[in-house]
């Protein structure tokens, strides 16, 4: 089945279309400054193809969730859920082809960032039974996808590449289509723009910009002064869905409306200036009217509950805190990693934002300072997670040595096939050992395998029945087949 949507008039006034099917395996990559009118394509876009195909927005500023109303998408403020809240959601989504636009307004850029990789890399991992075709619109796609570094942490940088280079390198096999919109070429990373076969160039200025746009759109160099000139709304278009030769278009009508629209000037008061500098210094008894709420507060964190609690609570400072002895403080500190691996939110958060939660925890159980630095509470993170919460017993020696030839992150998964080794006990599930690693991917748990393997670290044996098991020769042991 063939549908075209329809996006405007071209040169001559002739209709220029979308063909849908061919955007599903092609991808789309829409550029333009600020003020060219890339939201306004992407809502008529969206509009227009309403009811033919699955739509998934990630809209970092809350202008498509008015899309909720009229076309019936679901609209999800993302600050409040949690982060293994947002990965169900999109799992359900992918299950239930259900279009949804998912607003990051209220977060910070390392929120919207963790958010966005938490919930694309879920839609990855969805079930092959729910590869349905769904249109992925990311708006504003240099901040999940940024060139270079910035000043959010590492591995949220990271996890959020990663995530957007999946959906337009490898999320066509998985239905999803990537539909990404940039300020700037030169800001977005090029492992990912370079995966889209479809492109929309709208007006920008710098040149570097100007000259990566005419390159993708098979230009002269001479000919990219082109772009610099077009008009509010207008794009270049170039792609097997739209055009074999760059054709310019005028973006047609939309039907709803952005919560936030374009400044537009407005007559100044016509009060004498004497009566206004009287207004703003006026002295008054009443402070001013709190401003209305928006929308609801997000609920809040593990972490501020604590924070809540202690204040409530009005704890003695750190100094007025009886010592601990090195036993109670080690028994504080493993019950503290028991009831972090308990909840269930905190295996979608990074060792750095629960490294807070733990130095509360730990200030609530009499500990005036915490015992461990980041890199020691990561490293018992990872053996808390694999279920070892004490450092004390002996026996382990031998595997801990062995788990220093692994990055820190990995010693949980290690320790976890180690502790059945040792028991004797069936081979932990991919579940298991995704579950230990901190993520929901059974494909990353299998590599993570395959690299521990070529560490030479383990030996893994599948039987004729297809039964795994696991050796690690290094200390003897070995897991049971399962």
């Amino acid at each position: 089945m063939t549908v075209r949507v329809d996006m405007g008039a071209g040169p001559g006034g002739q209709a220029v279309s979308i063909d849908l099917e061919e955007l599903l395996a092609t991808r789309l990559l829409v550029q333009g400054n600020s003020g060219s009118g890339k939201s306004h394509l992407l809502r008529r876009l969206l509009e227009k193809s309403a009811g033919q195909v699955q739509q998934i927005v990630i809209d970092p500023e809350g202008d498509f969730v008015t899309l909720a109303d009229r076309y019936g998408h679901v609209a999800v403020e993302a600050a409040d859920h949690g982060v293994g809240e947002i990965q169900r959601l999109a799992a359900r989504v992918r299950e239930h082809r259900a279009s949804l636009v998912l607003s990051l307004e209220g977060l910070e850029a390392e929120g919207q960032m963790r958010c966005a990789a938490a919930f694309l890399a879920a839609l990855f991992d969805a079930p092959r039974d729910h590869w349905y075709p769904a249109l992925v619109v990311v708006d504003e796609a240099q901040l999940f996808a940024p060139s270079g570094g910035g000043e959010v942490a590492e591995d949220v940088r990271r996890a959020s590449l990663g995530a957007m280079t999946n959906l337009m390198c490898r999320g066509r096999k998985r239905g999803l289509a990537g539909i990404v919109a940039t300020q700037r070429l030169a800001k977005l990373a090029k492992n990912v723009a370079a995966e889209a076969s479809n492109f929309l160039m709208g007006r920008t200025f710098l040149d570097i910009d100007m000259a990566r746009a005419a390159d993708l759109l098979g230009m002269e160099r001479r000919q990219a002064e082109a772009i610099r000139d077009l008009p509010r709304g207008t794009f270049l278009a170039l792609g097997p869905a739209i055009s074999r030769r760059p054709l310019e278009v005028a973006i047609g009508p939309v039907e709803t409306l952005a919560r936030s629209v374009s400044p537009k000037l407005l007559p100044l008061p016509s009060a004498p200036a004497e009566d206004l500098q009287g207004l703003l210094f006026a002295g008054g008894d009443e402070p001013p009217p709190a401003p209305e709420p928006v929308r609801a507060p997000p609920a809040p964190l593990p972490s501020e509950q604590l924070l809540a609690a202690m204040a409530s609570r009005a704890a003695a400072p750190a100094s007025a805190m009886p010592a601990r002895s090195d036993e109670e403080s080690a028994a504080i500190v493993a019950e503290v990693l028991r009831a972090i691996v308990a909840d269930a939110d905190s295996a979608g958060r990074s060792a750095s934002v629960l490294y807070q939660d733990f130095t509360i925890r730990c200030r609530m159980g009499g500990l005036g300072q915490p015992p461990l630095d980041l890199p020691g509470f990561t490293r018992r993170l990872s053996m808390a997670r694999a279920g070892l919460y004490s450092v004390d017993d002996a026996d382990w020696d031998g595997a801990l040595e062995t788990a220093r030839l692994l990055p820190d992150d990995m010693l949980g998964p290690f320790l976890l096939l180690a502790k059945a080794a040792r028991e004797g006990a069936p081979t932990p599930s991919d579940e298991a050992i995704a579950q230990s690693y901190g993520t929901a991917s059974l494909g990353r748990a299998r590599r993570l395998l395959q690299y521990i393997e070529s560490r030479e670290l383990i030996v893994s044996r599948v039987d004729l029945a297809g039964k795994r098991s696991i050796a690690i020769p290094r200390l003897g042991w070995s897991t049971a087949a399962a």
